[in-house]
């Protein structure tokens, strides 16, 4: 399981309005790569929406915001234009990122066990370390306490 300190997974993802986000190519900045389950969702649309509307503030501490999910492109653009969302969101279809990422885990609901996206973020430094980790993210001011932790790298 990754830790604060280790080294960032690279990737490289398709993401919304026909791009690619690839780690590598954001080093020299913050970067903030939070998974979650599925577009459209209520918590997952809570979260995106707040992202977004910090993304201003993110921006002014240098810092990029990528949502990870296992929806594909088209989910992406047909979300970020129903929510006005300004934050990039990359697809991760064959979970690939997850699994290295450590967030595509076993889950319960109603005694049901199934294989899903654990909602986590990481804050990943300039030289490309992982700053800080939240795992089981509860929405209602997270994105807050991410922003905040981006103006302690500083």
């Amino acid at each position: 399981m990754l830790q604060e300190g280790d080294p960032a997974p690279d990737f490289s993802l398709p993401a919304d309005g026909g791009q690619r986000v690839a780690l590598s190519a954001l080093k020299g900045a913050p970067v903030v790569v939070y998974f979650y389950p599925k577009d459209d969702t209520s918590g997952c649309t809570k979260e995106a929406v707040t992202f977004s509307g910090l993304a201003e503030a993110f921006s002014a501490l240098g810092a990029r915001v990528v949502g990870v999910s296992p929806d594909t492109p088209a989910s992406h653009d047909a979300f970020k234009a129903r929510h006005g969302l300004k934050i990039a969101l990359a697809a991760d279809p064959d979970k690939e990122v997850a699994r290295s990422y450590g967030v595509w885990v076993e889950k319960s609901m109603y005694g049901r066990k199934y294989m899903g996206v654990e909602r986590a973020t990481f804050l990943i430094d300039s030289n490309g370390r992982i700053a800080q980790i939240w795992r089981k993210v509860r929405v209602p001011g997270h994105a807050e306490a991410v922003l905040e932790a981006v103006g302690r790298l500083q």
